[in-house]
């Protein structure tokens, strides 16, 4: 079979991404519901002890993840003197951060000191690709940590995480996310899956790296330098990684491997559509959350960090070391992992 060409220059990608999509569908005349459950049924290959094995290790992140907040990083927290607002949002950050670094940390590993040439040749990704075809451990193991982990995550921003103004595109974000990693898996797009998870991990490790900077320049009441100096460092340097690697190299790498590579290599590829569409809407939810990245910048404060409870407060003139708590702790109501929760949907 032969191989596609190289991978052209970012604006003929695009142009080619969109007369492939046009064309197909001019070239669709049986695409309704009837073609999705016959499409599945021919190539969907899925053991039922898989969504299981994903269940389980999604309600073993969240016990694992209330054990720690509650045994390792609050305690910390309290003994390093954080103030009480950081405190009880620092085990969160510390949370994330942990499993995106462990997670990014594989993929590379994955992408870069293996024999899968993903990254370098975007096309190869379909190359030698059939149906039920057989997933290599290695990267089976990628996807129960990335499955498992945003079941997880879904549960986790809705009962678990501080919610904040963009809680709900972030709750939409771990649904598409979590709907690609099992159809893919199911279809075997595992290849596409590990480069878009390794694209998207990074901007999340430096994220949670600099606004654990934050929590920590103000401890003990002492203002300290060098954690704002990281937090600003981190700030610059996540706002580049999330240009280049989530609004750059994924419509380059991904978007045009799978929107156009993907006819030339597997001509009738299944549910072509479907992958596409929520691979674009990804794509349209980093293009919000770089827009709400800019438009903080003159802040330079923690990074998607603005909640719901600080939103409500008034603006009003502040004494000088005065602590500001919110409205509802001052009530006694109740908390939860030590954030409030009072969540609308």
């Amino acid at each position: 079979m032969p191989r596609p060409e190289p991978m052209p220059g970012y604006g003929q990608l695009l142009q080619r991404g969109y007369r492939s999509l046009a064309g197909a569908v001019r070239g669709c005349t049986d695409c309704g519901w009837a073609l999705s459950r016959r499409t599945w049924a021919e190539n969907a290959t899925l053991a039922w002890s898989e969504p299981l094995l994903c269940l389980l290790g999604a309600i073993g992140w969240t016990v694992l993840r209330q054990a720690a907040s509650g045994r390792v990083f609050r305690p910390f927290g309290e003994w390093c003197n954080l103030q009480p607002k950081d405190v009880a949002k620092m085990p969160e950050s510390a949370w994330k951060l942990l499993f995106y670094t462990l997670s990014w940390s594989y993929g590379a590993y994955l992408l870069f000191f293996t024999e899968y040439p993903f990254f370098h040749d975007p096309p190869s990704v379909f190359y030698g690709w059939e149906k039920g075809m057989a997933v290599p451990r290695d990267i089976a193991v990628a996807y129960l940590l990335q499955g498992s982990f945003y079941g997880h995550s879904i549960y986790a921003t809705v009962y678990m995480d501080t919610w904040r103004k963009d809680s709900v595109v972030m709750l939409v974000h771990h649904v598409v996310t979590l709907t690609l990693i099992v159809f893919s898996y199911a279809f075997r797009f595992h290849n596409v899956g590990i480069l878009v998870l390794f694209l998207h991990d990074i901007s999340d490790v430096q994220l949670e790296f600099t606004k654990l900077n934050v929590y920590f320049k103000h401890r003990g009441g002492i203002y300290h330098r060098l954690n704002d100096v990281i937090s600003n460092l981190g700030f610059l340097t996540f706002s580049v990684s999330w240009f280049w690697f989530r609004l750059y190299w994924f419509p380059l790498k991904v978007l045009y491997a799978t929107c156009h590579t993907s006819l030339q290599t597997v001509p009738h590829i299944p549910f072509y559509f479907f992958f596409n569409a929520l691979l674009f809407a990804l794509m349209l939810m980093n293009v919000y959350w770089f827009l709400v990245l800019t438009g903080q910048m003159q802040e330079m404060s923690d990074v998607r960090d603005y909640d719901m409870e600080d939103s409500k407060k008034t603006a009003g003139p502040k004494k000088l070391g005065e602590l500001q708590l919110p409205k509802s702790w001052k009530e006694g109501k109740p908390l939860k992992n030590g954030l409030i929760k009072d969540k609308r949907l």
